[in-house]
């Protein structure tokens, strides 16, 4: 441990605090202050990035897991937002474009990265 660190301790980043747990079958974020999210992968309808303009205080990018009735929201910079990330990006149909714009906004909006092609 550093001396920057035994005299002022480290500070965690807001990202943190959440715990994403990937395996085969579904994503699951943990939060001790918010309720547990988690979605199959197989129930994935939609996946949205989402911006909001409470950073750096809060998170204010992240990716949305939208399925019939259940989803998950990740922080970017949360461990295993990459993971996730990595995964359905590969998906066909994955609007990279929209995800280049996501990353230039510093405003409260929504960017639609993907669709399952049946869904409503």
């Amino acid at each position: 441990m550093s001396l920057l660190s035994k005299l002022f301790g480290k500070s965690k980043n807001p990202e943190d605090y959440f715990k994403v747990t990937i395996t085969d079958e579904l994503v699951k974020v943990e939060h001790p202050k918010r309720k547990t999210e988690q979605v199959n992968w197989k129930d994935i309808v939609e996946i949205r990035m989402l911006n909001t303009s409470v950073g750096p205080a809060l998170p204010d990018v992240w990716l949305v897991l939208m399925g019939g009735k259940n989803g998950c929201l990740i922080p970017q910079g949360a461990k295993g937002y990459k993971e996730v990330y990595d995964i359905v990006s590969k998906y066909e149909g994955f609007d990279f474009e929209n995800v280049i714009k996501s990353m230039g906004c510093t405003e409260d909006k929504q960017f639609l990265l993907w669709k399952k092609q049946d869904a409503k």
